[in-house]
């Protein structure tokens, strides 16, 4: 008997990263997972790296833009149709958006990167925490960010939605904890995704390898995060043993955002 056997979780940004490394850790844990991303190729493939280790997993796949509420709506309502509850929600689908300076981000990308990153969170508490209420439990992780707890430097449109993911966290989460719900949001650091990776190359195309070895050199650790690092606390926080944890913004960055 796993954490999870018999509750249904849904995650989104399930495709890649740390919604897929967090996927695979829930999956292995008895879970009904319902999967949500904008890429149905990536979302296939976690799928196979779950039924891999766990044949009789049960997993539903939604293709879905977060930003759209239309299809917030159509997940949610798929997960109830399927596993007649949710009793966790990763609430993780997000993106860093082009680096530049503030005053030549542009409106199109900064509204861009805020619409998924923070539209696309609050849809999804808005459509869960409904049905998470009528149940009288559940448990969301809102994916931040150490940009959303501290400024990081040519991204705008990141730094503003994931503050903004942190304040709805905190707030969301003093509203619900008296109809049995808590709402948590994890503030990664540099943990090594493909949209890490891309950031880096982002900077330098051609030595983003080198790159990355200087950008974690002040780490504490002087390392990358792994995404199952990040899906081990997912998985936690969801799973019923951090149950008076609530409004807390847990980062998880080898203790660099306490640095001085």
């Amino acid at each position: 008997m796993g954490r999870f056997t018999g509750k249904t979780v849904i995650i989104t940004g399930a495709g890649s990263g740390l919604g897929r490394a967090a996927a695979e850790q829930i999956g292995s844990e008895g879970a009904n997972l319902v999967l949500v991303d904008l890429n149905e190729a990536g979302l296939k493939d976690t799928e196979a790296a779950i039924q891999a280790d766990s044949p009789d997993a049960q997993i539903l796949l939604q293709t879905a833009d977060v930003a759209k509420e239309d299809d917030v709506k159509a997940y949610v309502a798929a997960a109830v149709e399927r596993f007649g509850r949710i009793d966790g929600f990763f609430n993780n689908a997000g993106i860093e958006g082009k680096q530049n300076l503030t005053e030549e981000f542009g409106a199109a990308e900064f509204h861009k990167v805020v619409s998924i990153n923070l539209d696309g969170v609050f849809f999804g508490m808005s459509h869960v925490l409904k049905v998470m209420r009528e149940q009288g439990s559940g448990t969301i992780v809102n994916t931040a960010s150490v940009g959303g707890i501290r400024g990081v430097g040519n991204q705008s449109g990141y730094a503003a939605s994931k503050h903004g993911v942190v304040g709805l966290t905190r707030n969301s989460a003093i509203e619900y904890g008296q109809y049995g719900i808590q709402i948590n949001a994890i503030a990664p650091g540099a943990i090594m995704t493909p949209m890490v990776e891309g950031s880096l190359k982002q900077m330098d195309p051609d030595n983003w390898e080198e790159v990355g070895k200087s950008f974690v050199e002040p780490n504490p650790m002087k390392r990358f995060g792994r995404p199952e690092e990040v899906g081990q606390l997912v998985a936690f926080l969801l799973g019923g043993e951090a149950s008076f944890i609530n409004a807390a913004v847990i980062p998880i960055d080898g203790g660099q955002s306490y640095k001085y």
